[in-house]
């Protein structure tokens, strides 16, 4: 993208699961910033020319000869370093200090006591205070290389945060970057403006133009088809797209019957009567329906869709002709992860809306506008681009559709119940203001029956299961907490109103054990 170079703080990953918060709390300050594995730090280095660098946590142990290290001529650039829990310690045994295995572990809240002064607390913690924050650690500095001294420390860990204000260097055994540090966010705030300089003038807006600047560059005046879903990804990669190329760009909607109720009509209306952008609408419902017929197992289901709606979108970008070029809504956690610390796969291409495998059949090059945005920042650059937020906050919704929220085999009666009975849980939930207090809520049709009396007859009819879960990024999520009178409203009017459904029942579990998902 282009990024002012002389504003990007870069973070050397180390393997912590909570890595990307930094990039993310990072960013909330205005500032860009951008994550690589330890082995790419040298390269990233060169390439960025960053103002500050962060050194993330990780599960190895610096005691260990053959653990990661950070590139040895980082601490010879001049730049402003903050290394946290092990970037800390592989900060402090690379500069001549040294770390050992604790016999006091620290593995969530605890509180540091700040002894002294220091560059990184202007402001923010005063001398004398104790703050909370969140350990994770089992190793420990337990002497420190020349030029630093300890300023906070903690009852596991005696050099719970240490500064070399001459050089910038700070370390903390601490996770600044997680909720469970109250200030942890204004910590990384100044480092990155206060200590490494900083504008924190990165903002949507600015993106927005460097972006549209991007996709004219590569490519130039070639054709663009996009695979369009209906969703905030491919929603936003689309009107950024058409802002950019405009009438280059034909956009392909596959409708494989599993949407929920009146989202196929809202997505064409959208794209081709009020943004006027070319979409070719594909209702291949009885195509896809037909294939899922008899079919149970959610992996088989997932791959039925995926490769039918491959060969639907193929079929459909041929009938449109000479496109160059291929547009996906790939997100930044993608990125990172098919470049992880550990070296592992690329992440799964999403059934439904994203199209992999297509670019070598077909020939065509990637266009990814997306692939430096979080979740949340493609939402932003949604409302930035004028997108309603019907579209831009909506609730996340899997590739496969339905098919997902329907165990068992699938009928086109079954999808009828569910889309009916799922639109009236939305429906009380918008009505009740809690849809934007929540991750993801939808309704699941249950394979198994129940008898029920309804007026004085005998029913024998489905199971209707609720999902609402709390979360921030879909790793974790907790069962969100309706009062019991608004799941007895919801529960009567799915009784009343959806002929086919007799039960109704709440899933309270957590992501883990469960997901949240059902399939």
């Amino acid at each position: 993208m282009t990024v002012p170079v002389t504003d990007t703080i870069l973070i050397v990953d180390f393997g912590s699961q909570v890595t990307q918060l930094i990039a993310r709390r990072v960013r909330e300050a205005g500032v860009y910033s951008e994550i690589v594995p330890f082995q790419s730090a040298d390269a990233a280095l060169d390439r960025l020319r960053p103002r500050g660098v962060i050194l993330s946590g990780g599960p190895a142990s610096v005691t260990h000869s053959d653990t990661p290290r950070a590139p040895e001529g980082l601490f010879s650039m001049g730049v402003p370093v903050l290394g946290i829990c092990y970037g800390q310690q592989t900060m402090v045994a690379q500069l001549g200090g040294s770390v050992t295995t604790s016999d006091h572990q620290e593995f969530g809240r605890a509180f540091v006591d700040v002894q002294e002064p220091c560059g990184l607390f202007d402001g923010i913690w005063e001398t004398g205070t104790r703050e909370q924050v969140w350990m994770s650690h089992g190793d420990h500095v337990d002497a420190l290389p020349d030029g630093f001294r300890v300023v906070a420390t903690s009852e596991g860990a005696p050099f719970a945060a240490i500064a070399d204000d001459a050089r910038h260097f700070y370390g903390l055994q601490f996770h600044p970057e997680v909720v469970h540090t109250p200030h942890g966010a204004a910590l990384l705030a100044r480092f990155a403006r206060e200590i490494c300089g900083c504008a924190g003038d990165w903002s949507m807006a600015g993106f927005r133009e460097a972006k549209i600047a991007d996709i004219r560059a590569q490519v130039g005046d070639g054709k663009v088809i996009c695979g369009l879903s209906g969703g905030v990804d491919s929603s936003v990669v689309a009107v950024l797209l058409h802002e950019a190329i405009g009438d280059r760009l034909t956009c392909v909607f596959v409708d494989h019957g599993l949407m929920r109720q009146g989202e196929a009509d809202q997505v064409v209306s959208l794209f081709r009567e009020h943004y006027h952008i070319n979409l070719v609408h594909r209702d291949a419902s009885d195509l896809f329906l037909g294939a899922l017929a008899g079919v149970s197992d959610p992996e088989v289901k997932r791959k039925t869709i995926g490769k039918l709606f491959i060969d639907v979108f193929e079929e459909e970008a041929a009938a449109v002709g000479g496109a160059d070029f291929l547009a996906q809504g790939t997100l930044y956690p993608d990125v990172i992860e098919s470049v992880s610390f550990t070296g592992g796969p690329s992440v799964t291409i999403k059934s439904h809306h994203n199209v992999g495998g297509l670019p070598e059949r077909m020939r065509m090059a990637l266009v990814e506008p997306l692939r430096e945005l979080f979740k949340d920042e493609v939402r932003a650059l949604g409302r930035e681009l004028g997108l309603p937020d019907a579209f831009v906050g909506r609730h996340p919704f899997p590739g496969p559709g339905l098919a997902i929220r329907i165990p068992g085999g699938i009928t086109r009666e079954k999808c009828d119940i569910l889309r009916k009975a799922d639109a009236i849980y939305l429906e009380e939930i918008r009505n009740a203001g809690l849809y934007d207090s929540i991750w993801q809520a939808f309704a699941v049709l249950l394979p198994v029956k129940t008898v029920g009396v309804m007026g004085d007859a005998r029913t024998y009819d489905h199971v209707c299961g609720l999902r609402a879960v709390t979360s921030t990024d879909g790793m974790t999520a907790d069962y969100y907490p309706f009062p019991h009178d608004f799941l007895g409203r919801v529960a009567t009017r799915i009784i009343n109103e959806v002929r086919g459904i007799n039960r109704v029942v709440y899933d309270i579990t957590s992501k883990p054990p469960g997901t949240i998902e059902w399939e």
